[in-house]
């Protein structure tokens, strides 16, 4: 068997399934196929959320690629203890952790700067028990303090259990409004080890919650634990300061960029300079600022993956989320799913409804083309310009998997589901009265695109009641068959011996010819006298004689036109 022969019944088969799918569903597939989509919409939005993490990779597009990009605030600064810390400081102080007196100097020395508040991305879980002196200097520099914040760390609530820790012992924590606290419920939770600390009361969650992909995209204002309020580090800061707290229990970062877009300083040359005399840094660096005490160095392993990189020091993710609630522009999502549920069936139904009513594949592709635009459009507009996130990739995603579906299957069975007389005739035995309207535009005055001619033919097969067929030549062929061109023909049939239909087709005849000239007017600029028609009715043989007819009635009717023609000149 050649390649040639092979492909041929191959492009045979592809046409008799088309053929046979046209037959089996018609174009009730596309109802189908709606409902067949909206109880997975339902179903996803109830129960399945596979359009979850589809909704996630079109934010962390659209944040990565967002126009309008917030600067992150001034007053932030970040000092780092990175790699080249860790080795300059090793010299005198060893490897990480250092002794704590380290840090108690560092605070004693930037308070005399008076910063608006020094926050420790670092928790201070254990004693250290070969320098209990260097635990007590830090100790005695914390309480000398009243703007240092600690953290503390929720652990996994399967060992909520095993803890002697309640809720109400933590400083900080308070009752949900509203909610009956469980007042003998324990939490399992790493205090910092220092009294001071814990007597300052100025501790938050630094926790850092990713999503299923373990990607950090949002952040924890609280937690709600056996009925009472756990903040995070960030709402205690913005407590504390006066801020205000978001009022969502978690929020979307509002990402100043990619990692290190904050103001870094290196710990150790900001300690070397602290402790010498000959001072080359300002000493009014840390003046009102919040000063963040963290690490970038990948050995410390504070690091997390984020939708603007894969390596997001955690340090940074922290001074993101202050950053945001200082300014009260965190991203807020709303949930909406019942909003988005109808906004994906609207899609679905519309989207079907014009298949079903054959308004026009051009019409169709253009409509949801500029639908799905606008929608992605929101969403994208909603990032650059608002705090609320209006996420709508599940009902553009949805869309488009039906649309796909349903473009796939018109584009199959198109030819077997047009209207054509010919194959009505076919389909019927007997004698058949044809009738054949030939409508021939003029191109003198007006350039036709193929488009227009087909805006044109559906708007006459939509006019009138009897069934029929619009078919039209579009001045593309070559040679004789441009003697063609820019014609319409419009036809029906009904047996011989039926008046009542024939009467109807000539109903139906004038019905369009009275609409043809309103029809010209919307789609030609000179529709005045931009048409010439003629109508001819003869008598064919149905079935496999049908064909044959047609060719010789579409012969006869040219040549009475154009005798009708010459006569009127």
């Amino acid at each position: 068997m050649t390649w040639k022969l092979l492909i041929s019944r191959l492009l045979k088969a592809r046409v008799r399934f088309s053929e046979r799918l046209a037959q089996l569903w018609k174009l009730s597939f596309y109802l189908y196929l709606a409902g067949l989509f909206s109880v997975f919409a339902v179903l996803d939005t109830t129960v399945l959320h596979y359009t979850a993490n589809m909704r996630q990779a079109a934010f962390d597009a659209m944040v990565r690629y967002r126009l309008l990009v917030p600067k992150p605030d001034p007053d932030i600064v970040i000092v780092d203890i990175n790699e080249a810390s860790l080795a300059a400081m090793a010299k005198d102080y060893g490897r990480w952790p250092w002794p704590r007196q380290v840090m108690g100097e560092f605070v004693e020395q930037i308070e005399k700067q008076q910063p608006k508040a020094v926050v420790f991305d670092i928790l201070f879980s254990d004693a250290d028990v070969y320098n209990p002196d260097s635990d007590a200097y830090f100790n005695d520099a914390i309480a000398a303090t009243n703007n240092t914040f600690f953290p503390m760390l929720r652990l996994d609530p399967s060992s909520d259990s095993l803890s002697q820790v309640k809720p109400a012992m933590i400083p900080g924590v308070t009752p949900l409004p509203g909610a009956q606290p469980q007042a003998d419920a324990t939490v399992a939770v790493v205090l910092p080890h220092f009294q001071a600390a814990l007597d300052g009361g100025r501790l938050g969650l630094h926790n850092i919650y990713p999503d299923a992909d373990n990607v950090a995209r949002e952040y924890m204002v609280y937690r709600d634990d056996y009925g009472w309020k756990l903040p995070s580090l960030p709402a205690r800061i913005a407590r504390e300061l006066g801020w205000g707290e978001p009022a969502a229990q978690r929020v979307l970062l509002n990402w100043r960029g990619k990692p290190f877009t904050y103001r870094y300083v290196s710990f150790s040359d900001v300690f070397a300079d602290m402790g010498s005399k000959d001072k080359k840094r300002t000493l009014d660096e840390f003046k009102n600022k919040i000063v963040i005490i963290g690490s970038t160095a990948p050995s410390l392993f504070d690091i997390k993956a984020t939708p603007l990189d894969k390596m997001h020091p955690g340090v940074e993710i922290l001074a993101t989320a202050i950053d945001n609630f200082k300014h009260g522009d965190a991203l807020r999502f709303p949930e909406w799913r019942f909003a988005y549920l109808l906004l994906t069936l609207a899609i679905v139904w519309l989207t079907a409804l014009s298949f079903y009513r054959d308004t026009g594949r051009d019409k169709i592709d253009r409509a949801f083309g500029l639908s799905q635009f606008v929608l992605v459009g929101i969403s994208y507009a909603s990032i650059n310009l608002t705090t609320t996130y209006i996420n709508l990739t599940g009902p553009v995603t949805v869309g488009i998997a039906f649309f796909t579906l349903a473009r796939l299957y018109s584009t199959a069975t198109w030819r077997a589901l047009e209207k054509s007389m010919v194959r009505a005739a076919t389909a019927h035995g007997g004698e058949l009265q044809a009738t054949l309207l030939l409508i021939r535009l003029d191109t003198t005055h007006n350039v036709i695109r193929p488009v227009v001619l087909t805006r044109i033919c559906q708007a006459l097969l939509k006019t009138g009641r009897a069934g029929k067929s619009v078919e039209v030549l579009s001045g593309d062929q070559k040679g004789l068959w441009n003697l063609f061109e820019y014609t319409l023909a419009v036809s029906w049939v009904a047996n011989a011996g039926d008046a009542e239909a024939q009467e109807a087709i000539r109903r139906d005849i004038d019905t369009l010819l009275t609409a043809l000239p309103a029809v010209l007017r919307r789609h030609l600029a000179q529709p005045d006298n931009a048409a010439s028609h003629f109508v001819y009715h003869g008598n064919i043989a149905g079935g496999d004689a049908a064909r044959a007819g047609w060719r010789v009635m579409f012969a006869e009717a040219l040549l009475e036109w154009d005798k009708q023609e010459k006569g009127s000149t």
